[in-house]
């Protein structure tokens, strides 16, 4: 089997690209280590206070907690939403497919305006009959963050249920299975990957969400990216360059354990 290996000019054109996409990030780590009240490169003097400042001031660790809380919740509800709905329509396979999934897809396509306006006019409703699943409520917060993401992990496992051969689900009926059977004990089991995949992007989703926090928040719901963006629009605090440090050493430790488990896991297979 003959296998292609990029050229130098080739490789040194994909780092270079690689390079100028990093740039930004990069950009970001001296200036969270300035020892001013406002983004500014360090020069001769580096400090640590605002680094410190996420661990002293408790609007960090509380905007981090909710944000975890509402992505974790968010990401289960949606895709255990997006499951039911993806396995309905491989299993029965109505005739008007197409529509339910065109309305299924479309918190991803609306303008993310008309989503949030929708969110906030629809929470705002809620709040009148009960106070927790309702307005500037993290439960709020998390059922609309699940309205928006859920279209992602639609996507996701409908193709690989696409990928999936009926047999098995066929073979399952004949022998005498039942819905739950055929859908806990066959089904899933192999798209298991999918699924996770799904709760991690979902996940993410959420976490990053911006748009329409902005519109269902006040003053009790505050995200890490709601707290993110007071900050830069009230005093631009180089603390925020801090915690997008923090962030991109996480994501990037995350990548590279994958990268070594996979690279340890082909040599145990090779």
């Amino acid at each position: 089997m003959i296998q292609l290996r990029p050229g130098l000019l080739v490789t040194l054109l994909a780092a270079l690209i690689a390079v100028f996409l990093l740039m930004p990030l990069v950009a970001v780590i001296p200036v969270s280590f300035t020892p001013t009240r406002y983004l500014s490169v360090p020069e001769g003097e580096w400090s640590l206070r605002h680094y410190r400042a996420l661990i002293e001031k408790p609007a960090w660790g509380e905007g981090i907690w909710l944000s975890i809380r509402i992505g974790a919740v968010a990401s289960v509800v949606a895709t255990t939403l997006a499951t039911a709905f993806a396995l309905g329509i491989w299993m029965i396979r109505p005739r008007f497919a197409p529509v339910l999934m065109g309305l299924a897809l479309l918190p991803m396509v609306a303008p993310p305006v008309v989503s949030a306006l929708t969110l906030y006019f629809f929470l705002i409703t809620l709040s009148k009959l009960n106070g927790f699943v309702a307005y500037d409520t993290w439960a709020g917060v998390a059922l609309a963050h699940a309205v928006m993401i859920a279209p992602f992990a639609v996507v996701l496992i409908s193709v690989a249920l696409a990928q999936l051969d009926r047999r098995i689900d066929l073979a399952a009926r004949s022998m005498g299975a039942g819905v739950a059977t055929r859908v806990f004990r066959v089904i899933l089991p192999n798209i298991r990957f999918t699924l996770l995949t799904a709760l991690f992007l979902t996940f993410v989703l959420s976490w990053e969400e911006i748009g329409v926090t902005l519109f269902i928040t006040s003053v009790n719901a505050v995200t890490l990216p709601r707290l993110m963006w007071m900050g830069l629009r009230d005093n631009i605090d180089p603390a925020i360059a801090a915690i997008s440090v923090v962030l991109i050493v996480i994501v990037v430790t995350v990548i590279l354990a994958k990268t070594v488990w996979q690279m340890r896991k082909g040599g145990r297979g090779a």
